[in-house]
């Protein structure tokens, strides 16, 4: 997908893209109007065709009820995996790895869940630590007004787009912030399975829908969240 994803807030996209004092803001109206994708888990080693379409399958218990995933457009190394990652930080720890579009959610003893992600386009990516500072289900989103002036088919939500699969923060939207101040940065699910391990925003972080269903439901407010080089 080409653009821009859209997001809760963002700055001017003419901003210089740098660590997390640069504003950014998630995409387009591609995602607004997108195709419906998710994601699910996987266990140490992978998983068989049969299992990710048995993961990936419907969420038909949501606020809105979300269709199951078209595995054939997600690369399978992007499938939730158990994997051996050394780390010395705390369990819990979000550590997003944006040269190779992944997500880490450290499990102890030198293992970690990981996700595949979609992350910043070519100069939009950053790097830096942050936090959890607030959570939200099925969220709002309201563009900036940045956008709306950059992207007019946005000012019909200039009040807020109501929750639903087209909202583009989706099911579920982990905010990030540095010093009690939010970045305007997030990991939010995405409904466009296309976008995994891909550059497509202007700085946020999208994971599948099941995925960030898991990942969300594991993550506290307060939790640390660092962000690798690319």
């Amino acid at each position: 997908m080409n653009g821009d994803v859209l997001g809760e807030g963002a700055m001017d996209s003419t901003a210089r893209p740098g660590p997390m004092n640069r504003r950014s803001f998630l995409v387009g109206s591609a995602a607004i109007l997108g195709a419906v994708g998710l994601a699910g888990c996987a266990t140490t080693g992978g998983m068989s065709p049969a299992e990710a379409a048995r993961v990936y399958g419907a969420l038909p218990n949501e606020r809105f009820p979300v269709p199951a995933v078209n595995i054939a457009k997600v690369d399978p190394k992007y499938l939730r995996r158990t994997v051996s990652y050394p780390s010395k930080e705390a369990v819990g720890t979000i550590i997003i790895d944006p040269r190779h579009y992944y997500v880490y959610r450290i499990e102890g003893n030198g293992m970690a869940t990981r996700y595949g992600a979609n992350v910043g386009r070519a100069g939009f990516l950053w790097s830096g630590d942050a936090y959890i500072g607030r959570k939200a289900e099925w969220p709002i989103w309201t563009p900036p007004r940045e956008m709306i002036l950059r992207q007019p088919e946005a000012a019909p939500y200039a009040r807020g787009m109501p929750p639903g699969l087209n909202n583009p923060l989706g099911a579920r939207t982990l905010y990030l912030y540095q010093n009690g101040k939010y970045t305007l940065y997030t990991i939010y699910s995405t409904i466009m399975p296309e976008t995994i391990g891909k550059g497509v925003s202007s700085g946020c972080v999208g994971l599948l829908t099941q995925d960030m269903v898991d990942l969300y439901s594991k993550t506290p407010v307060d939790t640390k969240v660092i962000v690798l080089p690319a």
